[in-house]
């Protein structure tokens, strides 16, 4: 079986290494960004089998970039799961809303964060 390839969009240096280490753990292998821009490129060019999307990012924030990833044909079946701090029920409609397939807030709930990425690669 190939080890399975996450995108982790998250501009925030000491979040990024934690949650990459993490998933390396997890037996994932990790790619990432720290911008929006960078994410649709490494999206359109490394095609990750899923993308854990900051939302608040510089130069694009990650609404965009899904929308961006929802109209490009080559990869718009690529799952995505928003990471924010914002929960409220009004964040989680407009991550769904903007082409995301899951919604987690931080602090990130690591076990739980890790159903939902087996549960969306399994589908």
């Amino acid at each position: 079986m190939t080890t399975q390839r996450l995108l982790l969009v998250e501009d925030n240096d000491m979040n990024r290494d934690m949650l990459s280490r993490r998933l390396r753990r997890a037996g994932f292998e990790v790619l990432w960004a720290a911008d929006g821009e960078q994410a649709l490129r490494a999206v359109i060019e490394d095609r990750p089998d899923l993308v854990l999307l900051d939302i608040n990012l510089p130069i694009m924030d990650g609404w965009t970039v899904c929308q961006r990833v929802r109209e490009t044909a080559e990869v718009q079946d690529t799952p995505i799961i928003a990471l924010t701090a914002h929960a409220m029920a009004e964040d989680r409609d407009k991550a769904l809303g903007a082409g995301c397939d899951d919604y987690a807030t931080k602090p990130i709930d690591f076990p739980g964060l890790l159903e939902k990425i087996r549960r969306l690669l399994e589908s």
